[in-house]
C-alpha cells in the first residue's frame, strides 16, 4: 500500500507552496493583531477558582504546543468524574477586538504537511492560553460524571486556574503516567458508543513520511491506543455539553446524516475494489466493526466510510429540530478545541452560563446565528486544502509511471462518469467507460501524472 515518492525537483515543497498561494493560507498575523495578542497575553486571571491542586495532565502529539485540553479523573462511588480543563481563550479575547475579528475571518486553524496557519497568534495560542506544564493557566473546567454504562452528564462548569503536571505524548506515554482510572473511563465510553450504535470507525491518518533511505513515502498511520482513549474523553464531554445546552434551549450543534442507500452501495463497490469480504446480509455497522486500521486495505475502507455520510455541519438551536450526529448516534457539540476552532469559544461561554444559572449573553446568542455559515466556509476551505494535498501526493507517487497498466474496480457511476479505485494503491480516479457497473474490474492505463497540476488521468 505504501510506495516511495521520488519527489523530483522537490515538487512536494513547490506544490505545497502553490497550494498555500491558491487557497490564500495566511503566513502570519497583521501587526495590530499581534500587538493586541501581546497585550492580552499579560491579562491576569482574576475570575478563576484555584484548582491547581487537581493533578491535571495533557496528552497530545509530542510536537504540539497549542494544548487545548488537560484532564484528571477521580472516583465518585460507582461513577467516574472526568475533570476536563479546556483552554480559556475567551479570557484573552474580547468580542470585536482585533484578535476576535481576525479569528472570525479565519474560522479555524489550517493544517498542511509543512506547517499550520493558526486561528490565534502564537503568543496566546501556544503561550498564555495553552495548558502547558510550566505554570498556572486559566481554563474552563467541565466536570462530566461518567456512569457504569458509559453515559455522561455535566456536573459542573467553572472558570479555574489549573496547573498541568505533565505534557504527555501519544507515542511515549506509559500507563503509570496516566490517572489510574484512565483505561476504565475509556472502556465505559466505548461501551456506550457500541450500545448506541455509533460508528465504530477510527480511520488512520495518511501521511507523507521519510522512509529509511530518505525518500518520501505515502503511508497510513493508525491511531494509537492512547489517542483513541484520549478522543473518548473529548467525545463524552462534547456530548454532555450538547445535552446541557439543548436542555436549556440554546447552543450550537454539530450534526450529520448517515450514509444513504446510494452511499452504502458505493461503499460496497469500494470494499470489492479493496478485496474485502462484505457479505450481502451484513449491515454497514456490522461490517465496520470487523475493520482493522493496521491493515492498509481496511484502513483505506475506514477512510471511505468516514467520508460517506452527508457531511457534518453546524446548526444553532431551534425549538422544532432535534440536532443529531449520525456517526456519534447522539446530540453532539464542539467545545473542546477552542484554540483551533472559533465555534468552541462560544459553546464554552454558553455552557459556563447555563451551568451556573445565568442567561447566555446576547453576543454569544448572536454568534450562534452567524457561526454555521462562517464555520462551513472555513471547513470547506480546509477540505479543499486537504484534497489538494492528497492530489499532489498521488500525482507525485505516480510520476514517471505514465504508460503503466493498473487493475481497478468500479466503485460508483454518476453523471460525471465512472469512478474507480486502484486495487494496489490508495487512489481514486474517474475514467470514461460506458456500460460498467459497480464492482466491475477494469484494466486502466496511466496517461498523465502531473504533480504541478495535481492531476492524474487514466484510460481504459
Amino acid at each position: 500500500m505504501t510506495r516511495a515518492l521520488l519527489d523530483r525537483d522537490a515538487v512536494l515543497a513547490a506544490g505545497l507552496g502553490a497550494i498555500r498561494s491558491e487557497f490564500a493560507v495566511p503566513t502570519g498575523f497583521p501587526p495590530e493583531v499581534l500587538a493586541a495578542a501581546e497585550a492580552a497575553s499579560r491579562r491576569v486571571p482574576d475570575a478563576h477558582r484555584d484548582r491547581t491542586a487537581i493533578p491535571f495532565v495533557t496528552l497530545d502529539p509530542a510536537s504540539s504546543t497549542d494544548l487545548d485540553q488537560a484532564f484528571a479523573i477521580e472516583a465518585s462511588g460507582g461513577d467516574l468524574l472526568l475533570h476536563y480543563a479546556i483552554a480559556d481563550i475567551g479570557w484573552f479575547v474580547e468580542d470585536g477586538d482585533a484578535i476576535d475579528r481576525e479569528a472570525w475571518a479565519r474560522g479555524e486553524t489550517l493544517y498542511l504537511p509543512d506547517g499550520k496557519a493558526g486561528l490565534y497568534p502564537p503568543v496566546v495560542a501556544e503561550g498564555a492560553a495553552s495548558l502547558l506544564p510550566d505554570g498556572p493557566r486559566p481554563a474552563i473546567v467541565l466536570t462530566t460524571r461518567i456512569a457504569l454504562d458509559g453515559r455522561g452528564r455535566i456536573d459542573s462548569v467553572e472558570r479555574a486556574l489549573i496547573r498541568s503536571r505533565a505534557k504527555l505524548a501519544y507515542d511515549a506515554v506509559r500507563p503509570a503516567d496516566l490517572p489510574p482510572d484512565f483505561p476504565e473511563i475509556g472502556r465505559r465510553i466505548r461501551a456506550a458508543e457500541a450500545a448506541r450504535g455509533a460508528t465504530q470507525v477510527d480511520p488512520p491518518d495518511q501521511e507523507v513520511v521519510h522512509a529509511a533511505d530518505g525518500r518520501l513515502t505515502l503511508a497510513f498511520r493508525p491511531l494509537l491506543e492512547s489517542e483513541r482513549d484520549n478522543a473518548a474523553l473529548s467525545l463524552a464531554t462534547n456530548m454532555a455539553v450538547a445535552d446541557l445546552l439543548y436542555a436549556h434551549a440554546t447552543g450550537l450543534f454539530r450534526v450529520m446524516e448517515g450514509p444513504d442507500a446510494v452511499a452504502v452501495a458505493r461503499l460496497r463497490g469500494e470494499a470489492t475494489a479493496l478485496g474485502l469480504d462484505w457479505p450481502a446480509a451484513t449491515t454497514l455497522a456490522e461490517f465496520e466493526r470487523t475493520l482493522d486500521a493496521r491493515e492498509p486495505a481496511q484502513a483505506t475502507m475506514m477512510l471511505a466510510i468516514r467520508r460517506a455520510g452527508g457531511g457534518a455541519r453546524y446548526e444553532a438551536y431551534r425549538a422544532d429540530v432535534v440536532p443529531w450526529h449520525a456517526a456519534v448516534a447522539a446530540r453532539y457539540a464542539h467545545a473542546t478545541a477552542p484554540l483551533r476552532r472559533l465555534a468552541d469559544r462560544y459553546v464554552l461561554d454558553a455552557a459556563l452560563a447555563v451551568a451556573n444559572g445565568r442567561p447566555v449573553s446576547e453576543a454569544t446568542t448572536q454568534a450562534f446565528a452567524r457561526l454555521p455559515k462562517v464555520m462551513a466556509t472555513a471547513d470547506a476551505r480546509a477540505g479543499r486544502i486537504d484534497r489538494a494535498v492528497v492530489d499532489l501526493a498521488e500525482a507525485a507517487m505516480l510520476e514517471g509511471r505514465e504508460g503503466e497498466r493498473f487493475t481497478a474496480v468500479v466503485t460508483d457511476i454518476d453523471d460525471r462518469g465512472v469512478r474507480i479505485r486502484l486495487t494496489d494503491l490508495p487512489i481514486l480516479a474517474r475514467v470514461d467507460a460506458g456500460g460498467r457497473a459497480p464492482g466491475d474490474t477494469l484494466t486502466v492505463r496511466l496517461t498523465v501524472a502531473d504533480p504541478a497540476a495535481r492531476r492524474i488521468t487514466f484510460v481504459v
